[in-house]
């Protein structure tokens, strides 16, 4: 689009209802959206795709008015816009749904459409409720203008939330991972609602990780990676090319060609992925695992089985039970189904029982939740020991001891610190980081569950940290690691196994074809 006026039409002559043109959003000097161009049009459903961190969530912040952009233009009609604030993207005609219910849930219908009117005036709830009816009954729905919205199903909550967006005047709609919560059923509900909407001549932007979802829905698919807009499949796409090649298509876009080797370039600086020994049991063997957490994703059914010196990637769009597996078998959530730690059950005990058996949980949330910000660094090295010998002794603080064992550990695992006094609040990520891994993958440890164990982290940091982690599993250790960057996956794992909806889906040996095979499962592709 480059030497167009900026009022200028698409160039199939019509004026996208919405438009992008160069848009680049930075947040601490990470570049989140680069550069984007992005038309969508009145009457079309315009689908996004793209992995975690590919700039999906920023664009839409921006087009919804809730994050500026640092560089290019937003343009309604094209006009160029200044959003601003959500009030003006809503006034302009552009309305969001989030994956995430936001009704107020002890509201009926009625009420929750009428929030944000004029606040000087009590709000007309029989007139928003048989405009309610009205729209709804045109759009094929049933819904009660006077049920409480928190006792509706997912699926109606969304219905809702989009005849809200409606109501008011939006022409584009967004719709973010809007079936990331929902049933099949429900998901082809929403489905046939968005095709009726597009036939009523309202735009939709249309946010998925399903191809199916994709190719059902879409006029056209564009695909994004690491913040930039790789490709685009346009309507005479659809008409003049099969399934398998426009899916082939999509997933070289999202995932690259396969490289040798690794599934990934390997870089000359990589440490040798460690060889898991198959001799002898499992070091930890999961069984038909389930968990009663709330939500649509709660792991079920989850079995599989790491071998001393394994690491174990767990792939798959955040949010599809990952956190809850992890916590599940580190004991801080109850579960159904077996843990079974070198041939010795665990159901039962808890966090620090299974520590000191060597099973070990690295969080995601390595302050809020791994650390005790106001602790010392060398407390919170032992902090899974606390009243344990040989740093306690008849429930005495050694302070000696403690503090030995803190040096040795900071010297090991590198952690830049003032001292091990030093509040480890006071550090940054990556060295508080440093403390987690320096922690969980010493001692006695046998297993150690790896939670997005890099996310967050500067490139030197990242590096160091997956270094440990290969040597970690090199001395015998059995990893799980649960990351979203399929880049680090693939880089450590010996096998992949991938989740979706709080279920393992597939299971990949690492290879020449892993990314690939990975990214059909990690997009829904049975073959």
């Amino acid at each position: 689009m480059a030497g167009e006026s900026p009022d200028a039409p698409a160039r199939d002559g019509k004026v996208p209802v919405l438009e992008v043109r160069g848009l680049t959003k930075r947040f601490s000097g990470v570049t989140a959206v680069s550069g984007l161009d992005l038309a969508v049009r009145a009457g079309e459903v315009h689908v996004l795709l793209g992995e975690n961190g590919a700039g999906k969530s920023t664009l839409v912040a921006m087009i919804s008015g809730l994050v500026r952009p640092d560089e290019g233009a937003i343009l309604v009609d094209g006009r160029r816009r200044a959003l601003g604030a959500p009030r003006r993207a809503l006034r302009l005609g552009i309305g969001t749904v989030f994956q995430h219910s936001m009704l107020v849930p002890t509201l009926t219908v009625a009420e929750n459409l009428a929030l944000g009117g004029r606040w000087w005036r009590a709000p007309a709830l029989g007139e928003t409720a048989a405009t309610l009816r009205r729209l709804a009954g045109e759009l094929g729905l049933d819904i009660d203008p006077e049920a409480v919205a928190g006792e509706l199903s997912l699926g109606e909550r969304q219905q809702v939330e989009i005849l809200r967006a409606i109501l008011r005047g939006s022409r584009v709609l967004v719709l973010d991972e809007a079936t990331a919560m929902l049933t099949p059923q429900g998901a082809a509900e929403l489905g046939a609602l968005v095709r009726r909407l597009v036939g009523r001549g309202i735009g939709v932007v249309f946010i998925t990780h399903k191809l199916n979802e994709a190719f059902d829905i879409g006029d056209r698919i564009t695909v994004l990676r690491q913040g930039r807009k790789v490709g685009e499949l346009v309507p005479r796409d659809f008409a003049s090319r099969g399934v398998d090649e426009l899916q082939s298509a999509v997933v070289e876009l999202m995932f690259g060609p396969a490289a040798p080797g690794r599934g990934r370039v390997p870089d000359a600086g990589d440490p040798p992925r460690p060889r898991p020994r198959r001799d002898g049991p499992p070091v930890l063997r999961v069984r038909d695992l389930g968990t009663d957490s709330a939500g649509g994703n709660a792991p079920a059914g989850i079995s599989f089985d790491v071998s001393p010196g394994e690491i174990l990637g767990i792939a798959g769009i955040d949010g599809n039970g990952q956190k809850r597996l992890a916590e599940a078998i580190a004991g801080q959530l109850p579960y159904r189904g077996s843990v079974e730690l070198d041939g010795r059950k665990v159901d039962g005990l808890d966090v620090g029982e299974r520590s000191r058996l060597g099973l070990r949980y690295i969080t995601d949330d390595r302050l809020g939740e791994g650390t005790v910000g106001s602790f010392s660094v060398a407390l919170n090295l032992v902090l899974k020991e606390i009243g344990e010998p040989p740093c306690w002794r008849h429930g005495i603080e050694r302070r000696d001891r403690i503090a030995e064992r803190a040096r040795d550990l900071v010297a090991a695992f590198d952690v830049r610190t003032p001292g091990i006094g030093t509040p480890v609040g006071r550090l940054s990520g990556g060295n508080i980081q440093k403390v987690l891994l320096a922690r969980e993958l010493t001692g006695s440890a046998r297993a150690v569950i790896c939670s997005k164990p890099t996310n967050g982290l500067d490139l030197k940091t990242t590096r160091d940290v997956r270094e440990r982690i290969l040597r970690a599993a090199a001395s015998g250790i059995a990893i799980v690691l649960i990351s979203t960057d399929l880049d680090e996956v693939l880089e450590l794992s010996n096998r992949i196994a991938v989740m979706a909806r709080g279920r393992l889906v597939g299971m990949v040996a690492n290879g020449p074809e892993a990314r690939r095979r990975v990214g059909e499962i990690m997009l829904g592709i049975v073959r």
